[in-house]
């Protein structure tokens, strides 16, 4: 059915296109390395007998038809961008596994009602220029024309960065799905976590995609001498942001579910001898339970509030990005959980921490995701890695899952 050596030769020749000096590999979107790829992908897309073409937002489509060329499309893929100095399964495995399902189809002469597409999804990781998921933004109708005025740090809009290869910006709506068209979506990826690992699994099905809140706090005291300030009369923004911060850590903690990250940590003037005057800091809060993430945040900000009247200190919380969750489809979980039972795989059910391109598709289509092993639960790293037995195992659960979303449902 899948043909393992295939499948990992591909992934390795696909990591070659950007390799750093460092080990892992940088294609960031509407970039020489990227159409680099795109194009050797479209070359195993052909191998696989797919018929191949790029939509107005530059995502990379191969097709596989049914017997029903009007039926919905089954839709499967992921995205080939990288962050900086990122690693070769991130994205990849989704994509070739895709591609590798569908011509071990064709090879077999297995036909389905029916047609099947495999996608790589234009700038999912938003390196470039901030703003990611472009292409299923696109393609699930939320990208609006103002957005491609994002720029990269050389001041290139993303509608400059299409123009230069040859998309016109002016289209984007033409990359959209309509209601109807799509019957499901499901992406195979790396875990990113430890999780399966710990577990002793290959692969797991995905029950959610947790929605991130992204907030920023901005704390303003009052900046004064180290050695002659005494410790009662300080105003110390920083220490108040350490309470917080500890709040942060147990009320997340509290509930199993949710995490809470203080990714960015900024403090004025930044002195040695100097009591900070002002810390800005940003908060990562997600859950795939929204109601269980409102909960927490709300706790958090009561006692951030409480923290910096008690020390004197001014609060200021502005939201930068909210995003809801999206729970799996039923039938795309089940059929999952049916593949890994068929090829004989113990598996577990799991969230998904990291955000995925079928966020953007829950409008119009169940979106469903199977998850391969991750050594180390590393990723966005050179070290990143999943083996040549994991990577064929969770593609030979993606080819019965897919296999069955695309068969005429049972009367």
């Amino acid at each position: 059915m899948i043909d393992a050596e295939r499948l990992w030769e591909r992934l390795m020749q696909l990591g070659t296109i950007g390799r750093q000096a460092e080990g892992g590999v940088t294609r960031l979107s509407f970039t020489p390395e990227e159409r680099a790829a795109k194009d050797l992908v479209t070359r195993f897309m052909q191998e696989a007998g797919l018929a191949v073409r790029e939509d107005e937002i530059g995502n990379l489509i191969g097709r596989k038809e049914g017997k029903n060329p009007a039926a919905p499309v089954v839709l499967v893929g992921s995205h080939i961008d990288s962050v900086p100095n990122g690693g070769d399964f991130d994205g990849p495995l989704g994509v070739l596994a895709g591609v590798e399902i569908l011509q071990a189809m064709n090879e077999s002469g297995v036909e389905t009602e029916h047609p099947i597409e495999v996608i790589a999804f234009t700038d999912e990781e938003g390196t470039r220029f901030g703003y990611g998921m472009l292409g299923s933004r696109a393609l699930g109708g939320r990208l609006q024309i103002e957005e491609l005025e994002a720029q990269d740090e050389e001041g290139i809009s993303i509608a400059e960065a299409m123009r230069q290869n040859g998309l016109d910006p002016a289209q984007i709506d033409r990359a959209k799905r309509e209601p109807g068209s799509v019957k499901a979506y499901v992406e195979l990826h790396i875990e990113q976590g430890k999780v399966l690992e710990s577990r002793g699994l290959s692969v797991g099905v995905v029950k959610g995609i947790a929605g991130p809140i992204w907030v920023k706090f901005t704390l303003d005291g009052e900046a004064g001498h180290a050695g002659t300030t005494p410790m009662t009369m300080r105003r110390d923004p920083l220490a108040a942001a350490s309470e917080i911060m500890l709040v942060i850590e147990r009320e997340a903690a509290r509930t199993n579910s949710t995490v809470g990250t203080v990714g960015k940590l900024q403090v004025f003037p930044g002195g040695a001898n100097v009591i900070p005057g002002r810390v800005e800091f940003t908060l990562d809060l997600r859950d795939v339970d929204e109601a269980v993430r409102t909960r927490v945040e709300e706790s958090i900000l009561r006692e951030a509030k409480e923290i910096c009247e008690r020390r004197g200190v001014k609060l200021l919380v502005e939201d930068l990005q909210r995003m809801a969750p999206v729970i799996c489809s039923q039938e795309v979980q089940q059929a999952a959980l049916a593949a890994c039972e068929a090829e004989e795989l113990e598996t577990m059910i799991l969230p998904s921490g990291a955000g995925h391109d079928g966020m953007q598709l829950v409008d119009f289509c169940p979106v469903g995701m199977i998850f391969a092993r991750s050594r180390d639960g590393i990723s966005h790293n050179p070290a990143e890695y999943t083996s040549k037995e994991d990577c064929a195992k969770s593609a030979a659960v993606l080819y019965r899952t897919v296999l069955a979303l695309a068969s005429p449902s049972p009367r």
